[in-house]
């Protein structure tokens, strides 16, 4: 049974955090959130918020499963993209077709707005996301690789002359 889509709001901020953490725990890095409810909230509820983000619904209005995103761009294309930052479906719902519907709206997402291309991350040992994505027809990009300054490293380059 195929969920109900939808866009998520400033009053979905609290399911947005649970399914961050369960995505955290699933990924080994429980104790990696740091975002709070309030800050989705507020960041959901702004001018211009710095992602959006598609919720998955139950019959019951249950909300099982997101796909976090938000836009980059391409400067060899000359088009802007589509970067999935998180995919989750609870684990008790998985199966069911839930993911792939959530990859096929953003697709249809991001050829409605003229995007270049849709990018995501997976951890290389998550081999059934892997797997999963391969059957999609989404190829690993193994010719780069990810760098990223946070924390003090971030803090120390921008004190840097």
């Amino acid at each position: 049974m195929l969920a109900r889509l939808r866009a998520a709001g400033p009053a979905d901020a609290a399911d947005i955090f649970r399914l961050i953490v369960d995505l955290a725990t699933y990924e080994r890095e429980p104790d990696a959130v740091v975002v709070t409810v309030d800050e989705l909230r507020a960041q959901l509820a702004a001018e211009r918020p710095p992602f959006e983000c598609l919720l998955a619904e139950d019959d019951d209005g249950a909300v099982v499963g997101f796909a976090l995103y938000f836009h980059n761009y391409s400067t060899w294309r000359g088009r802007p993209g589509l970067y999935l930052e998180d995919l989750f479906v609870e684990p008790s719902r998985r199966g069911r077709g839930i993911g792939k519907q959530l990859l096929v709206r953003l697709a249809q997402l991001a050829v409605e707005r003229g995007c270049a291309r849709m990018e995501w991350a997976v951890l290389d040992w998550n081999t059934p996301a892997i797997g999963f994505y391969e059957r999609l027809g989404a190829r690993a990009v193994s010719e780069w690789t990810i760098f990223r300054l946070t924390g003090q490293e971030l803090l120390n380059l921008a004190q840097s002359t």
